[in-house]
């Protein structure tokens, strides 16, 4: 009966393995550097690796580009770029907000003008003073 590995010699292989499928020297012929194929390759499962050597998982995937504090640290810096985006983007809004209602106060006052304007052009009460002769 065969003897049960030791965690430390498990981790060994695991990381042989992993080195063995970088460099393209693996016995089960796998090219791309996966949890499912270090598994196969040190002959263990996947949830091993996961369970049980959470150091190597993690390894594979920094080695993939995949790590998982990678991968937050990016959404954490692309969450703070849209946090700013956004925070510019509601400056902006009340900026346009106060210049429409600034154009709108205006507009009344030219559509006010404009109907005193037109009333006095349709009565016959009212004498045009030409400024130019005064």
């Amino acid at each position: 009966m065969a003897s049960r590995k030791t965690a430390d010699i498990r981790e060994k292989e695991l990381r042989l393995a992993v080195l063995r499928i970088e460099h393209g020297r693996s016995h089960t012929k796998a090219r791309a550097l996966t949890i499912s194929s270090v598994a196969r390759e040190a002959g263990v499962s996947a949830a091993l690796i996961h369970n049980h050597y959470p150091t190597i998982a993690e390894l594979i995937r920094v080695k993939q580009g995949a790590s998982s504090r990678q991968q937050r640290d990016a959404k954490q810096a692309e969450l703070l770029i849209l946090k700013k985006r956004n925070a510019d983007l509601h400056r902006e809004l009340e900026d346009v907000r106060f210049q429409l209602a600034k154009l709108a106060t205006i507009n009344e006052m030219l559509v006010m003008d404009n109907a005193t304007l037109r009333a006095s052009r349709d009565t016959d009460k009212i004498v045009r003073i030409d400024s130019r002769k005064c």
